[in-house]
């Protein structure tokens, strides 16, 4: 049955790695309008692959922060002239992809409060960022951080006990502690830090938006068990960064009206309310309503595994995070890396980039592969922490076929000397 048309609608909104997507619903949860910006295809100006920069080292993975905003512009003006009405928008919120961080330059937040409805978000904000290639969560460069981290807290499982992950590259603590040792005049210049999902909340807000418990878990800065920053982790990555980060809160939380921006521009309620965005992973809990004992897997950009807990036991491999939903309980995840993009290099290099094509060959393929095997791990992997292509024979060994990141084929026959030189990527067999 089709809604009233001054019935109540709801926004929820996800600004993830390749795209930012929208769905409007109706008090009983169906869906009346969906729509997206596809990153890469509708943006093509800001050069990205697959939604980000990898930069020459392979370690170094970023996004345009701009990007993201003149995506909502695009994204709001589809939405537009697709007749929704705003002004039957009660409440919004969304998710944002986890681990990517936004440095908002010194006086943004003044300028978020005083938007001209006459010009674009990114028209107004293009001077706003202190950091204009936000870090994202492939990112793999600030190991040296990461071991100062655990070493200041007493180790990786003190780490783990306290912030529910030893220290990753990608978590946002150890991306900050990398800018101020690189580029201090940077973090000097900055007046709050965000994470995606609070940068998007806060565009909404007209005003720098708190960080949540959830998608706060995963900085390597929040004590869990508290919910609040941790002193400790707080002192070892910059001074003052309490300042910088505001005081988390949690999940379900309404930030305030939307702002005046939006009412004047497209026509939203000044009575709609802005609820605290939350990490795309605890979004997923949240959305698949798991319950205790319930497990998820998710195949997207990254591949993960989630559960919901009560008790949490960190340990040196996963994650724990607080749960979205409920703040007795926790969340606890496995992530990898090389999920989508790492499936769609393979899709195109062996059927022309055809779904249908390669799922022909898949079924024309012996059951079992005959004993072989193969690891795609393009980029830097989190578990385990590898790089490169390796297949294996049903005895076993590694085939000599073998690849490692950055598109080229090597025989892994032999080490210097042997010969074994590298072979155009296009001479592999899938």
């Amino acid at each position: 049955m089709a809604a009233a048309p001054d019935s109540p609608l709801y926004l929820g909104l996800d600004f993830s790695t390749q795209q930012l997507k929208v769905v409007a619903l109706d008090g009983s949860l169906a869906v009346l309008h969906q729509d997206g910006v596809q990153f890469d295809s509708d943006l093509p100006e800001f050069r990205t692959q697959g939604g980000v920069h990898i930069h020459p080292d392979r370690l170094t993975v970023t996004s345009p922060v701009l990007m993201w905003v003149k995506a909502l512009d695009l994204l709001l003006d589809k939405m537009k002239r697709a007749g929704l009405d705003f002004s039957r928008v009660r409440a919004l919120s969304g998710s944002g992809q986890q681990h990517g961080s936004v440095f908002w330059r010194r006086g943004a937040s003044q300028t978020l409060n005083q938007l001209d409805p006459d010009l674009s978000l990114h028209q107004l904000l293009q001077d706003s960022f202190s950091v204009s290639d936000s870090p994202v969560w492939m990112d793999s460069s600030s190991g040296q951080q990461c071991r100062a981290l655990q070493a200041a807290v007493g180790g990786a499982l003190r780490l783990a006990d306290i912030t529910g992950s030893r220290a990753y590259e990608r978590f946002t603590g150890n991306q900050i502690s990398k800018l101020r040792g690189t580029r201090a005049e940077d973090l000097d210049n900055t007046e709050r830090i965000s994470l995606v999902s609070s940068f998007a909340a806060s565009l909404f807000l007209g005003g720098y938006a708190a960080i949540d418990y959830s998608d706060g878990s995963g900085m390597n800065l929040l004590d869990i068990r508290r919910r609040s920053w941790s002193e400790v982790c707080l002192e070892a990555t910059a001074p003052h960064l309490d300042r910088l980060l505001g005081d988390p809160l949690p999940s379900m939380s309404v930030l305030g009206p939307v702002s005046s921006y939006f009412v004047r521009r497209y026509g939203f309620s000044e009575s709609c309310r802005v609820v605290a965005f939350t990490g795309d992973n605890p979004a997923s809990l949240a959305g698949m309503r798991l319950q205790q004992g319930d497990v998820a897997v998710s195949l997207g950009t990254s591949d993960t595994v989630f559960l919901w807990i009560q008790e949490p036991r960190p340990a040196l491999e996963g994650h724990i995070f607080c749960s979205p939903v409920d703040l007795q309980a926790f969340m606890a995840l496995l992530c990898f890396k090389n999920g989508s993009l790492t499936r769609e290099e393979i899709r195109n290099r062996c059927t022309g980039g055809s779904w249908e094509a390669f799922s022909v060959t898949l079924r024309e393929t012996p059951l079992g592969n005959g004993g072989n095997i193969g690891f795609y791990f393009d980029t830097k992997e989190i578990t385990p922490p590898a790089v490169g292509v390796h297949r294996f024979a049903s005895d076993d060994s590694e085939s000599h076929l073998s690849r490692p990141a950055g598109g080229l084929l090597e025989s892994s026959g032999g080490g210097p000397g042997s010969g074994g030189g590298p072979v155009p990527v296009q001479e592999a067999s899938c």
